[in-house]
């Protein structure tokens, strides 16, 4: 069994689908911090079967709006002095900015690149979606 250390101060995102891991990870944009960070990939989880884990050692805050986007059933422990001080449940935002781009060739978006990327969630049957504000596109991640 692999042996990953304890976290003195950071966080720990957890109960990540399988295989999403590196898409989290580049949506929150860690490949740009000086820290550790320790990705777990295909972990046990007696609750789903199987899970993905990031650890982000001496950090204590990220864009949960980001994960909340991913998947709102991602818990993330924040740890100080090697203890769970504080676990946060996520749910979708409302809104994004400038966490996804609008693929939308004809959006306003593609033309004045100064202009937010800004997606508001829309609620259709049981079924969530985030669609662009100025040409009301609707998003589609690659992985489905």
């Amino acid at each position: 069994m692999l042996n990953i250390d304890s976290l003195e101060t950071g966080i720990v995102i957890d109960h990540i689908q399988p295989g999403a891991s590196m898409r989290v990870y580049n949506l929150l944009k860690l490949d740009k911090l000086d820290c550790c960070v320790a990705i777990i990939k295909n972990a046990k989880s007696t609750k789903f079967g199987r899970k993905d884990i990031i650890k982000i050692e001496g950090i204590t805050d990220i864009n949960l709006d980001v994960l909340g986007f991913v998947d709102h059933n991602i818990t993330v422990d924040i740890i100080r002095e090697g203890k769970i001080v504080e676990k946060k449940k996520l749910v979708p935002p409302q809104e994004l900015r400038n966490v996804v781009r609008c693929k939308n060739p004809r959006c306003i978006t593609s033309i004045e690149q100064g202009l937010e990327q800004v997606f508001r969630l829309h609620e259709n049957n049981g079924h969530r979606h985030y669609r662009c504000i100025y040409c009301e596109q609707e998003y589609q991640s690659r992985q489905g």
